[in-house]
């Protein structure tokens, strides 16, 4: 997935960006307000994880001018301040969620996955798709009942086509769905990653559709 971290603490932030990247998602990172406005309205993410207390203003403000443009992103608010008044004006100003620092690095995955899932329309974890098995939670898929392995941005790109199963993604979408913006891309990653989930998972698993993109069936 597509990640926006909007955090100002170097060191809270520096290990975020490490464990989620490890899973396979593609973060940026925004260390001030200014910078968080300016990603979100070039960018389309999976989750915003936004502090609240930035060296330029308050992310309450970013947060409310995104939702008074149309911008429907998941945010899940991740700060210090502990108080009910504060977790209630972030509600109201449209979180979808608060966590409190510091808090568990795994529970903070598990939000952002489910409510990305909720905002992909697909809210269930186990899925089946032909032959497969997919467990979205754990990142885990079975083939006849044999478990596959992927590499994190194999299965980034395989979930990216799940959230959106039954419709064409371009390959500008899988892109970001594999990169952030400091990433290098390579020209043919997408196509590259298409290859191994089809020799992994099954030819017919993943279709071309020329000219458009890709689809899952």
């Amino acid at each position: 997935m597509r990640l926006l971290l909007v955090e100002d603490t170097p060191e809270l932030a520096h290990s975020v960006l490490q464990f989620l990247r490890a899973e396979g998602h593609a973060v940026d990172h925004a260390p001030d307000a200014a910078t968080a406005a300016t990603a979100m309205a070039v960018a389309d993410y999976a989750c915003v994880i936004l502090d609240l207390g930035l060296p330029d203003g308050s992310g309450l403000d970013v947060l409310r001018a995104r939702r008074r443009a149309g911008d429907r992103t998941p945010v899940l608010i991740a700060t210090a301040r502990d108080q009910i008044s504060d977790r209630i004006a972030g509600l109201d100003a449209g979180a979808d969620d608060y966590v409190v620092k510091p808090f568990d690095l795994h529970e903070l995955s598990a939000r952002i996955r489910a409510h990305a899932r909720r905002a992909q329309g697909v809210p269930e974890t186990r899925l089946a798709v032909g032959a497969l098995e997919v467990d979205r939670a754990a990142a885990r898929v079975w083939r006849q009942g044999a478990e596959v392995r992927l590499t994190a941005r194999e299965w980034a790109l395989f979930d990216a086509l799940l959230g959106a199963r039954g419709r064409v993604l371009p390959k500008t979408a899988l892109e970001d769905a594999l990169y952030a913006f400091d990433d290098a891309v390579e020209g043919n990653a997408v196509e590259v990653y298409v290859s191994r989930l089809r020799q992994k998972l099954g030819a017919g698993v993943i279709e071309t559709r020329r000219g458009l993109g890709y689809v899952l069936p």
